[in-house]
């Protein structure tokens, strides 16, 4: 929102497949996001040049011509350091930048300072390969970057993507088929809850809360009053319920529990609360410290609707089974609630809902249901039934003249700074965390079914780690940090370099790896700093009560844990 004015990413999956380079930053897209990975393997095998951009040498790095493996918490230190480079090496975009850009001499003064070498010195990679991925990024016809959440999950996540954005203006690589910035969504309607208005400052359709035109559609819509000032992200209700300022909450699909930060604290703010609802498809580990739970039924195939994909593609989703016992649609759910509040909402269907919000946000005003169903999908904006889609954003910054190109996307300059939990003799370590391709988040959806090639909760130590702490495959390690402590078994994970660690967030109720992680959030966007976590490993003789059930089920001989290629 901030560079180029729409909260969406710029490409659509399709154009991936023209790439003549993809740059995975922050991004283990061939476990974490395998759909989008398809794509970018077309413009793989058509001979498209890959650059992985991480800390671990993981599945997708497998598929790069070079791996780039930087210490955890210097993305923009690096950043900057390709874009000097660019700068120094006569590289960038110069007719892009004076048309579209503001703030150019800026960035190049913060540029300055990161010469390949203090960038490598930094950053732990190897200069040679700073210049190669500047070089091939910047003489690319058409080129993207592609982040998750190894980009946002940091207390400067939002510092993070404005310097990927830089190198994208640096060298026009945004407004044109083939060349965007593509953020990959965790789930699979994030996207959508963000154009729905689920932001705190946002109303539907990425309209400004504090904006007296947006907020004068909303109330003649719905003949209330509007609040100008903005709402809380989950960090500052955090902050709120230690105070004692939020008192009463509603959780709609979420489960903090077990997914957010330090969740030893969050189970206290929860149990502190004097009211807690939860709505849920699941009795989730946070529905159990609920005063009530409201069963909602499954968005993906007992109601009707839609979801909003990574590149911006809204789809109806249908009906095909009734929602068991009393569960009802989240539509309903909300409906009765105000209901017994005093507001007589009216009972509307799912189409209905869309198109109230298409009477009150532009770039959703031209999908009717009708077109949806007709092409399949469609992407934002849409303004008119007539078309035409939108494959692609911000085509207007190549526009000369000034009233068609619009607001200029301005350069930024953001610090570099380390993660907030620092190592030091105690805490030697660095823990990452993230996802693997069999699971699902926290596990509630996918816990429940088996897979060949799961092998489930432990901790990944790289060679030279396991000899200098003794340890081997499968044996029991505790793992601690300044909140707290779990037990894992060990995994022999080469794709580490010496120091780092990683553990998978799917399986909380056998490892609560959050309870490790640190509630340093980023002050824009509310994220924490979930991959960078200071921790020590010790040899154990304890063996935890779920041993029996993943590793020796009745019946079973006790599975070995697969050892990473």
């Amino acid at each position: 929102m901030t560079v180029f004015g729409a909260g969406g990413g710029t490409s659509s999956y399709r154009e991936a497949e023209d790439a003549d380079l993809l740059v995975f930053w922050g991004s283990n897209a061939r476990e974490a996001h395998p759909i989008f990975f398809h794509h970018a393997l077309k413009a793989i095998h058509k001979g498209a040049k890959v650059y992985s951009v991480d800390p671990r040498r993981a599945k997708t790095a497998e598929w790069a011509d070079a791996w780039l493996g930087l210490d955890v918490g210097t993305d923009v230190a690096l950043a900057y350091g390709i874009g000097r480079e660019i700068i120094h090496a006569g590289l960038t975009n110069k007719e892009f930048i004076a048309n579209a850009t503001s703030g150019f001499e800026a960035y190049i003064a913060a540029c300055e300072p990161w010469t390949l070498e203090v960038t490598s010195r930094e950053t732990g990679v190897p200069a040679h390969l700073i210049r190669e991925l500047a070089h091939d990024y910047a003489k690319a016809k058409r080129a993207q970057i592609c982040w998750t959440l190894g980009i946002t999950e940091h207390h400067n996540g939002t510092d993070n993507v404005r310097s990927l954005c830089n190198l994208a203006l640096l060298t026009g690589h945004v407004g044109r088929w083939g060349s965007g910035l593509v953020p990959l969504r965790g789930q699979n309607n994030v996207q959508g809850g963000g154009d729905m208005g689920a932001i705190p400052k946002n109303l539907p359709g990425f309209q400004d809360v504090g904006n007296p035109e947006h907020r004068a559609k909303f109330e003649r819509l719905w003949n209330v009053p509007m609040p100008p000032k903005y709402g809380m992200t989950l960090s500052d209700m955090m902050h709120a319920m230690d105070e004692g300022h939020l008192t009463n909450l509603y959780i709609i699909g979420e489960n903090p529990v077990q997914s957010d930060a330090d969740t030893s604290a969050v189970g206290k703010r929860l149990e502190n609360l004097d009211h807690l609802v939860v709505q849920d498809i699941f009795l989730t580990k946070t529905a159990s410290y609920a005063h009530v739970v409201l069963p909602s039924a499954a968005a993906w195939c007992e109601t009707d609707g839609t979801f909003t994909s990574s590149e911006r593609r809204i789809q109806l989703v249908r009906k095909a089974l009734e929602p068991p016992g009393g569960a009802k649609d989240d539509i309903e759910i909300i409906r009765l609630v105000a209901e017994r509040m005093g507001r007589g909402w009216p009972k509307q269907t799912a189409e209905q809902v869309w198109d109230e919000l298409r009477a009150v946000s532009p770039r959703h005003h031209g999908m009717s249901y009708r077109l949806l169903k007709e092409r399949g999908g469609l992407q934002w904006p849409f303004p008119d039934e007539n078309g035409p889609e939108s494959p692609f954003l911000h085509g207007r910054l190549w526009e000369s003249d000034p009233e068609k190109r619009g607001q200029l996307a301005p350069f930024g300059t953001p610090k570099h700074s380390l993660p907030v939990d620092k190592l030091d003799d105690e805490f030697p370590f660095r823990l990452t965390t993230g996802r693997r391709l069999t699971d699902y988040n926290t596990g509630v959806q996918s816990g429940g079914f088996n897979s060949p090639i799961r092998f489930g909760a432990c901790i990944d130590l790289s060679p030279e780690d396991m000899a200098e702490l003794d340890v081997h495959d499968g044996e029991w390690v505790r793992v601690s940090s300044r909140r707290g402590s779990v037990i894992a078994p060990v995994r022999r994970e080469p794709g580490l370099r010496p120091g780092l660690l990683f553990m998978a967030c799917n399986f909380p109720d056998e490892v609560d790896v959050n309870a490790l992680t640190i509630e340093a959030n980023d002050p824009i966007s509310g994220t924490a700093e979930f991959k960078a976590t200071a921790v020590r490993v010790e040899k154990t003789n304890e063996v935890p009560t779920w041993e029996r059930d993943v590793f020796t089920k009745p019946g079973q001989k006790k599975k070995e844990l697969a050892t990473a290629k």
